[in-house]
């Protein structure tokens, strides 16, 4: 349940005060801007629910910073929209200039709206022409979001308003010390890193046209030590797929401020004069993505907000189109079964295979259209290579048609928004791509450029040929591809920068298409996990998380993914071992045990294994699909862990009745035999049975038994132990070898 307050009183200075109190009761979380005269307004608090909300007035006068020598007349203390005209003198969090010149902004609010779940501010500098709407809402959640318009309101004379930089953010409580990041690269994406809030500004930029494997999809900063079962925290998040910064910045006259936002280049967006005659609010104002704050007691609860977001917008959206909910259907990805090699016989065969083992979803890869034999051509032609896929009974459309007589979806792989040089599309419209000059290209990656969906002709195009494959072929689900870093974005057509305008004809590609074809299901894959963030995950319906699935290395890629995305719409697939990205060798139960949580898929050429093997494989999947529906509202759950080398990941029932937990033993440990582990989640008061989910593994193999003692509570009725042991003293997980997970329940008695 969501309210909002307001209250009014006077500063022991004056001042007059107008506070605005937000809380979310089911989400346990609330905060508080106030009002000094008319000034923007500064958030008071962030955090757990106020008794009694009434005394936040009194938080002007306890929080306001005193005079001090040597500083201008007011301390610092950050409003929405930090200046100099408040004093503040960090790193510019609004810039904007007129005729190349820097615009010092004093903004006076006009007025103040406030109707649950939405806070709304308007604010001008009249002297200097510029007008901002802040937006925040408090979603069900226990999200806080925001954003903000910036309109040129200048007078006659006025020229173009260009926008540079537009920083919105949070503060930060002084026992935030610490902050916790990702980074990464290719096949290692969303590696943690944690640093201490010192005096001055750390940022993550992301400069590639996309998040990039590098991104830190949240920034978060905390109580010195926090982790994922404890430690108050405050993460952000910029919901963008173009350039973007987050950043937390310390100085010594204030509390730190964590946020971000668009990064913009040169004349990227410029602004003309708005007035009656000429009343295009889509040119005179520029409006910033969404800046997402979550606050939790650890990182569970943090994620947790972030998950319920997205599972209210995906049940809203299919609503819209009068799609029921359906549980995630197992997919088989020919990629790295048969790479390029497209054959009508053997991608039959695979998919009677997929069929027989429980797969759902059948999708056919990169290589199915015009000379793409190899990434070196072809890219852009969305025709159907004839030489591949032959009129008649070895078509494509023969293969839809034959997956779809098996019960499957049909799906297929596209990179809408590449080009190869080699290709027809390319030979017949040069201009149709992004470049910094009319003769010079960007730089090229995986011999591919970048098309410019800003361009009218471009956008039907690429539009045009999707909308018509999925028609005549019965698509179902598109894997939609991103491999090139987008550097120089130039559009031809106008001369200046185009990444904010290409981020958004991305998004209309995808609303076109799904609105075109209801039920229609689209991935986001980006090299892998190079597009994470909340505006492609608004409008995706999974992400491939990486484009390594080697088991090992998903632990960690999958565990801090799910910071921000929940499972449910995380690609995990069982793949070949050993691994195609990193040759190591695992067991079946390891790889099988790491996809079990996500929206589980295959990535191997099972007309290769043996018939155990799948056979195994469909035991799992059916396993799978008992939970999966469960699986898509549980609660994500880490555990923290002293040892390095284990891992300790959950899926928890809403009321806490039940749950599934996977220990991973990924080196050998500082411990031996393995000590106990923390199970988090669960009812503090309630009983529960703890089991293994199979006991009839290869035990000796995992290690389990391979000269050791029995572990007492590994047996057919398992331990009964109440929600709070486990989650204070924990118990004791098999000893295994590494690179070995085994899944055990815990239901409530």
């Amino acid at each position: 349940m969501s309210r909002i307050e307001q209250f009014h009183g006077v500063a022991a200075d004056g001042t007059r005060l107008n506070v605005v109190y937000a809380e979310q009761q089911d989400a346990n979380v609330a905060f508080a801007l106030v009002f000094p005269n008319d000034d923007l307004p500064r958030f008071v608090h962030w955090g757990r629910p106020i008794a009694h909300p009434e005394t936040l007035i009194a938080q002007y006068d306890a929080l306001k910073p005193q005079r001090v020598s040597g500083a201008l007349d007011e301390t610092a203390w950050p409003s929405i929209l930090p200046t100099q005209a408040e004093s503040w003198i960090g790193a510019p969090r609004f810039s904007v200039r007129r005729d190349g010149v820097e615009l010092f902004c004093r903004f006076t609010v006009e007025s103040v709206t406030a109707d649950a779940p939405t806070i709304t501010v308007k604010a001008h500098d009249l002297e200097q022409g510029v007008g901002i709407i802040w937006t925040c809402e408090l979603d069900e959640s226990g999200l806080i979001r925001q954003k903000l318009d910036v309109s040129n309101e200048g007078g006659e004379s006025a020229g173009d308003l260009e926008i540079s930089t537009v920083e919105l953010g949070f503060p930060l409580p002084a026992l935030a010390g610490e902050i916790l990041t990702t980074t990464g690269h290719h096949l290692r994406e969303r590696s943690p890193q944690r640093q201490p809030l010192t005096v001055g500004r750390f940022e993550k930029v992301s400069m590639a046209g996309r998040p990039d494997f590098d991104a830190s999809l949240l920034l978060t900063a905390g109580t010195p030590g926090f982790g994922f079962e404890h430690g108050e925290a405050y993460a952000v998040h910029v919901g963008w797929s173009g350039n973007s910064v987050l950043s937390a910045e310390r100085q010594p006259y204030t509390t730190g401020l964590i946020g971000g936002g668009e990064v913009l280049m040169g004349g990227e967006i410029t602004l003309p004069r708005f007035d009656e005659t000429n009343a295009n609010t889509d040119t005179a104002t520029y409006t910033t993505p969404w800046v997402y704050g979550s606050y939790g007691d650890g990182l569970n609860e943090i994620a947790a907000r972030f998950h319920a977001y997205l599972r209210h917008v995906h049940h809203d959206a299919r609503r819209a189109l009068g799609i029921a909910d359906k549980p995630r259907p197992v997919i088989l990805n020919t990629w790295e079964a048969v790479y390029f090699q497209h054959d009508f016989d053997t991608l039959k065969a695979l998919a009677d295979k997929a069929a027989a083992t429980g797969v759902e979803r059948f999708v056919v890869d990169d290589g199915w259209f015009g000379s793409r034999r190899d990434d070196t051509s072809g890219l852009g032609d969305w025709q159907i290579a004839k030489e591949v896929w032959p009129d008649g009974d070895k078509s494509l459309k023969a293969l839809a048609d034959y997956v779809h007589g098996l019960g499957m979806e049909f799906g297929l792989w596209f990179e809408p928004e590449m080009v190869n040089p080699d290709s027809d599309m390319f030979r017949a419209h040069p201009d149709w791509v992004l470049k910094p000059t009319a003769n010079r290209l960007p730089m090229q990656g995986r011999s591919q450029q970048v098309v410019d969906l800003t361009n009218p002709d471009a956008y039907a195009y690429v539009y045009g040929a999707m909308d018509a494959l999925v028609e005549s072929l019965g698509i179902d689900y598109i894997k939609w591809d991103h491999n090139k870093l987008v550097t120089e974005a130039v559009s031809p057509r106008t001369g200046r920068p185009a990444m904010h305008e290409q981020t958004l004809a991305v998004y209309r590609i995808f609303r076109d298409l799904k609105t075109a074809h209801p039920g229609l299901e689209i991935e986001s894959c980006s090299s892998g996990g190079g597009r994470v963030d909340l505006g492609i995950l608004e409008l995706a319906d999974r992400i491939w998380v990486s484009d390594c699935v080697d088991p090992v290395e998903r632990a960690d890629i999958q565990r801090y993914t799910s910071l921000l995305v929940p499972p449910f719409m995380m690609g995990e697939h069982v793949g070949a071992s050993p691994a195609h990205s990193t040759h190591r060798a695992t067991s079946q139960e390891m790889r099988m045990a790491m996809a079990f949580f996500g929206h589980m898929g295959i990535e191997w050429n099972l007309l290769k294994e043996p018939e155990a093997d799948v056979a195994k494989l469909a035991e799992w999947v059916a396993e799978f699909k008992k939970h999966r529906e469960w699986f898509a509202v549980d609660t994500c759950v880490h555990a923290d862990a002293i040892d390095p080398a284990v891992r300790l990941d959950g899926m928890v029932k809403p009321d806490r009745s039940a749950a599934f937990y996977r220990f991973t033993q990924l080196t050998t440990g500082q411990t031996y035999p393995a000590a106990p582990i923390r199970v988090p989640g669960l009812d503090p008061d309630g009983v529960y049975r703890i089991q293994p989910l199979w006991l009839d593994l290869d035990l000796e193999g995992l290690g389990i038994g391979n000269g050791q003692s029995a572990l007492g509570w590994w047996t057919k009725d398992g331990v009964l132990m109440t929600g709070r042991a486990l989650e204070t003293y924990g118990l004791r997980p098999p000893s295994l070898h590494p690179a070995q997970s085994v899944l055990f329940t815990a239901v409530r008695q």
